[in-house]
């Protein structure tokens, strides 16, 4: 409300008053003020208030909520339902324009200030969890595979007569798939087995660099977020490789900004060779519902490249997900749960490693993997494969997800593409397992469940008792 109005309030009820409610309202305006003036990530989160009145606000400047508006067009942001239209805050318009999703809306200044400060906010986070050099950064609506085919063709402007993709293997379709669907080859490179840990082949790589030509290469798709016994890529290395060869390089990050190791590997690998791009899953690192991505870079020109390479407007539902999240959380209230991750991280491993003493498996050692952990599941016989499987089906029916069973032996295809063992990563890894991941928003209640209930199928499934050793030291919980 203006002056004016506060005046006019002051006719009805006594000014003291008025002037407690105008206040009331400024600490309001004064946190959106600072936001708007420095479009930078809050270093303390905000009430629910102060969101929802920015939300409004921003709401009334986009066109569908106009008082008196007339739109003749054939996208005027109406909208049927009055349940939908609350879902989003009455932002209809979506963000970008038909040749740039980056670019301003006429008819949707409010969506458009909220898509400006939502990537603002995304770059200042990924400075601030580790990779402080990045140049430019933006929220696109897409998850990680297509936000990775959209980094792929964005290449191929640059690189027109490239046919090939280089990329180790890592046993998630999703990866594999945007390889496909940008119209390359893949080049797969099998990981080696080091201790308990698969590692990136870098002699591999190099060879198939000189073997096919650098020109005839996009890029080196690399990996660092990964399930065990996959660690991430040598993401240094390859950056010092594609810098040596004038090849582009392309990190898959899908859930490495809430790990401090895999964003300091992004950082190195950017400071001593060449990372093109990289990109990062809003869902799995910020709590959000699936949908979006953040894609960014250290050549500021090149991600705005990849942003118009995305055709039409888009959906602003990811975007608004993550402008809400990224001011209610704060900096300090991201950096709580990135502590607590890393913390639960240790106790998982802790535990699960008495659950697979207790019935004579072995805990896997992934020291070069910061959010994801195996245990050995050893079966004799020839359906062992199937007893793995088996397994797994016994944990989700006790309603424990996330938790991965793999055995050698199985194949898949992609495309013309058949991977041996698909799941494990590799052709030659010896041991069926059973990974699970510190997450971020993982918590003691979870993993005390879950050794709990793992300890009693285990026991099950080795045709034995529940062992009574490891129950002394997985706390109390439903089964």
């Amino acid at each position: 409300m203006n002056d004016e109005i506060y005046k006019l309030c002051e006719k009805l009820i006594p000014s003291t008053y008025v002037q407690q409610g105008r206040e009331a309202r400024h600490t309001h305006e004064n946190k959106i003020r600072i936001l708007l003036e420095h479009k930078k990530w809050p270093e303390d989160g905000w009430d629910d208030d102060t969101i929802e009145l920015l939300l409004q606000e921003l709401a009334t400047m986009d066109s569908n909520n106009f008082g008196g508006n007339c739109g003749v067009g054939e996208r005027e942001a109406r909208i049927a339902s009055s349940l939908v239209a609350k879902r989003h805050f009455r932002l209809g318009h979506g963000i970008g324009r038909s040749g740039d999703i980056a670019a301003i809306q006429p008819k949707a200044a409010g969506s458009s200030i909220m898509m400006k400060l939502t990537n603002a906010m995304a770059l200042d986070c990924l400075r601030v969890t580790g990779v402080r050099s990045t140049a430019a950064c933006f929220v696109v609506p897409l998850a990680t595979g297509m936000s990775l085919v959209l980094c792929f063709l964005a290449l191929r402007q640059k690189r027109p007569q490239a046919k090939y993709i280089i990329w180790p293997r890592i046993d998630q379709k999703t990866c594999f798939k945007s390889i496909l669907t940008a119209g390359y080859e893949p080049v797969i490179i099998e990981n080696r087995l080091e201790g308990d840990e698969l590692r990136t082949d870098l002699d591999e790589i190099q060879k198939k660099i000189l073997e096919l030509g650098a020109e005839n290469i996009l890029c080196v798709f690399s990996t660092t977020s990964c399930f065990a016994p996959r660690v991430p890529d040598k993401v240094e290395e390859i950056a010092e490789m594609c810098k040596k060869y004038e090849v582009p390089h392309v990190i898959n990050n899908a859930y490495g900004v809430q790990s401090s190791k895999c964003m300091h590997l992004i950082q190195q690998a950017a400071r001593v060779g060449r990372v093109d791009a990289f990109v990062q899953s809003t869902d799995k690192n910020f709590m959000v519902p699936v949908g979006g991505s953040i894609i960014a870079g250290f050549d500021a020109q090149f991600v705005d490249k990849i942003s118009q390479t995305f055709p039409g407007r888009a959906s602003a539902s990811p975007s608004v997900d993550l402008f809400i999240t990224f001011l209610s959380l704060g900096v300090n209230g991201y950096k709580k749960l990135l502590k607590e991750r890393k913390e639960m991280y240790g106790y998982l491993g802790t535990e699960l490693a008495k659950v697979a003493e207790a019935h004579g498996e072995k805990f896997l050692n992934m020291a070069h993997n910061p959010i994801s952990m195996a245990i050995t599941l050893s079966k004799e016989g020839e359906d062992s494969g199937k007893a793995v499987t088996q397994l797994g089906s016994m944990l989700f029916k006790r309603c424990v997800s996330g938790a991965r069973v793999v055995a050698p032996g199985s194949s898949k295809t992609i495309g013309s593409h058949t991977f041996p063992n698909y799941g494990v990563h590799s052709d030659i890894y010896p041991n069926a397992y059973l990974t699970a991941a510190a997450a971020i928003g993982i918590t003691k209640q979870d993993v005390d469940l879950f050794c709990k209930r793992l300890d009693k199928v285990l026991g099950q499934w080795h045709g034995q008792g529940k062992s009574q050793s490891v129950q002394n030291h997985v706390a109390e919980g439903t089964s």
